[in-house]
């Protein structure tokens, strides 16, 4: 996968992503008092592979002139018919306000259809206030059965 928009490079992961792709998503949870959790909650970014490449998922990574400034990725789960849940969906501070979020999440749920898959589930704390405004005016409802510790809320969206 790669795609272009203003300025900026959305690519599958590669391993020699490990550290920038985790930094990223580290600072942005630092940005808002949430901890970073490499052993639990985060424990999918240090292993990749295990979590999205063997289980059909995709972690992508958004560079702007070569370097990483965000990450957004799916995989597969067991709640729900056919779903899916996204993952790691964070932009460096800079970048945002352009419209990239709006853009990554598009893209996710166009590339989610394409592969069959009818829900998407994600997971976010309140506290990440633009992601759950985005979330909101893309049609993701509220639902129930949050699973990750620092997270306290849940949507869902039926794909048509």
């Amino acid at each position: 996968m790669h795609l272009d928009y203003q300025g900026f490079t959305i690519r599958d992961w590669q391993g020699c992503d490990r550290i920038s792709a985790s930094r990223v998503i580290s600072q942005v949870l630092q940005e808002y008092g949430l901890p970073w959790q490499p052993e639990t909650a985060d424990r999918d970014v240090v292993a990749v592979e295990e979590y999205y490449v063997q289980t059909g998922g995709e972690f992508w990574v958004i560079e702007q002139q070569g370097k990483v400034v965000g990450t957004a990725a799916y995989y597969p789960i067991e709640r729900g018919q056919k779903a899916v849940e996204i993952r790691k969906m964070y932009c460096l501070p800079e970048v945002r306000g352009k419209g990239l979020g709006r853009f990554i999440l598009g893209q996710l749920e166009r590339v989610i259809k394409a592969r069959g898959y009818r829900e998407i589930w994600v997971e976010t704390a309140s506290v990440l206030k633009e992601a759950v405004r985005l979330y909101e005016k893309a049609g993701y409802v509220p639902a129930t059965g949050v699973e990750t510790a620092r997270c306290d809320l849940i949507y869902k969206k039926v794909l048509k």
